[in-house]
């Protein structure tokens, strides 16, 4: 089955055409609903206005010729997804704890770079980028539950909070891609 969204065919197996088809509703949805615009237009004013200098270039990525935030995602996706895999590894649990708060240490300067770039979008992009915010925020909360729960020594509870953490991860990862890939920011974002 080839369904085409817009000008992309998704070319998937029905099963995964539809769920491809209602992601992208679901999305565009967000694009256009606008009752956030007033707290996303207060946000943004706010994050421009922070007295930076020459760490806010270095932030948004000007000196690498494009922005810095996918780079920085890479450390707590990484530290979470080998989390995972060490969760499945007998003897893995102290490296799983330890990849654990890695990611949750990396996720700051990661959230940081991405709302000095996110403070520069227009409306459609910045509403999914909001969502990606927010998502991220729950991404988090289950990384951090987890930490405390493997601390505390309960490597069932940390391991389901991570399965979730990594589940809202790639939700999280879907809305950035929207917008850096469909909505097409991610290469002017340091122009």
């Amino acid at each position: 089955m080839n369904t085409q969204i817009g000008s992309i065919e998704t070319g998937l197996p029905a099963p995964l055409d539809t769920a491809a088809v209602g992601w992208l509703k679901a999305v565009d949805h967000i694009e256009r609903a606008t009752v956030a615009d007033p707290a996303v237009r207060v946000l943004q004013r706010g994050i421009r206005a922070l007295p930076l200098g020459g760490a806010r270039d270095l932030l948004r990525g000007r000196p690498l010729g494009h922005p810095l935030h996918p780079v920085l995602v890479q450390v707590p996706i990484g530290c979470w997804l080998s989390a995972g895999v060490m969760d499945l590894v007998p003897g893995g649990r102290p490296a799983a704890t330890t990849l654990t708060a890695v990611g949750l240490a990396g996720a700051g300067p990661a959230a940081v770079a991405g709302w000095l770039d996110w403070a520069d979008l227009p409306p459609q992009q910045a509403r999914v980028g909001l969502a990606h915010a927010v998502s991220n925020v729950a991404v988090i909360a289950c990384y951090a539950f987890s930490l405390a729960a493997r601390v505390r020594g309960h490597a069932v509870k940390g391991r389901v909070w991570s399965l979730a953490g990594l589940t809202a991860v790639a939700v999280s990862g879907a809305l950035g891609g929207h917008v850096a890939y469909r909505q097409a920011i991610g290469a002017d974002a340091v122009a």
